[in-house]
């Protein structure tokens, strides 16, 4: 896996690099070096992963990386389509190096989750004026208002929708991985994590219709048609899904996954196991046995 993603960073690398007049040309920058940090750690891991004494920390500087990749390819999209297939083999590489994630302290967990619910509320009302600007697009009457609220939509996504998105990813999966939540033991946390996901799979679709909304209104006020319309839609969609994201995050429904119920009845057989060891009559049995053992054994010739 370290092998097959370093060749294809390599390759997405030098697509974004090599792209004419990108639309976006920080995260076109971005996306290059990205992916080039990305070519030098894969091959690197897939080399120290043959040699016992640095596997360890490879491993652990792996997991690490791609956690943070994962999100980080969102932005990318807006350079080229490709990190797509990247957020795909991050999130294979992650599960197939099995992280172990420690837990993390009062104070820690504090700050933490303070970060997520703070970013997390802060998305929504971005969200929630995002739709108010498509609005406002769509039926303004003058010039000056309708390509003043497309151009400050396209702000809004670029320099406060997108990082958001990141920002909400990361604290949230360090909250869930490092509290007894987890993030795939509760029907709660799954369902927030596929709505984070599936936000910037409609942000890459809305994109382009701000882009064409604002350039065809700078010369002039337009009818919108359907552009405006699917951008209203999508905008309403974007802050539902957020709004549902709350009310799952104040009212945890579902109880626990099949992952989640797995590793519950392994750890009570497991404390059982323990139990049925330290009682009396298992004591006394094993010292017996141990005894009998003893015996046998300065019995033979």
């Amino acid at each position: 896996m370290q092998l097959v993603f370093g060749v294809f960073a390599l390759t997405v690398g030098a697509l974004i690099a090599l792209r004419p007049d990108p639309p976006h040309p920080l995260f076109t920058t971005a996306g290059a070096y990205g992916y080039a940090l990305a070519a030098v750690l894969s091959f690197g891991g897939w080399l120290a992963f043959g040699r016992p004494v640095p596997a360890a920390r490879t491993r652990r500087v792996l997991i690490v990386f791609h956690l943070l990749f994962v999100p980080a390819q969102f932005l990318f999209l807006l350079a080229h389509p490709a990190p797509w297939l990247g957020m795909a083999l991050s999130s294979a590489i992650v599960v197939g190096l099995k992280p172990r994630f420690p837990r993390l302290g009062r104070t820690p967990r504090k700050v933490w989750l303070t970060l997520h619910v703070g970013i997390g509320v802060g998305w929504l009302g971005i969200s929630t004026g995002m739709l108010l600007l498509a609005i406002i697009g769509a039926t303004a009457d003058s010039h000056e208002l309708q390509h003043g609220a497309y151009l400050v939509l396209s702000r809004f996504e670029i320099l406060l929708a997108i990082p958001s998105v990141f920002l909400t990813i990361i604290t949230g999966a360090v909250v869930s991985l490092g509290t007894p939540w987890g993030l795939l033991k509760h029907t709660w946390v799954l369902a927030k994590l596929v709505i984070a996901l599936a936000l910037p799979f409609l942000a890459f679709f809305e994109g382009p219709w701000i882009e064409e909304l604002e350039a065809r209104s700078a010369a002039g006020q337009i009818e919108t048609g359907t552009t405006g319309m699917l951008l209203i839609g999508a905008m309403g969609l974007f802050a539902a899904l957020l709004w549902t994201a709350t009310i799952l995050s104040v009212f945890k429904p579902g109880g626990r996954t099949r992952w989640g119920r797995r590793k519950d009845e392994g750890r009570t057989a497991s404390r059982t196991i323990a139990t049925t060891c330290r009682s009396p009559a298992s004591t006394t049995a094993a010292t017996s046995f141990t005894r009998a053992s003893l015996l046998n054994t300065e019995a033979r010739p």
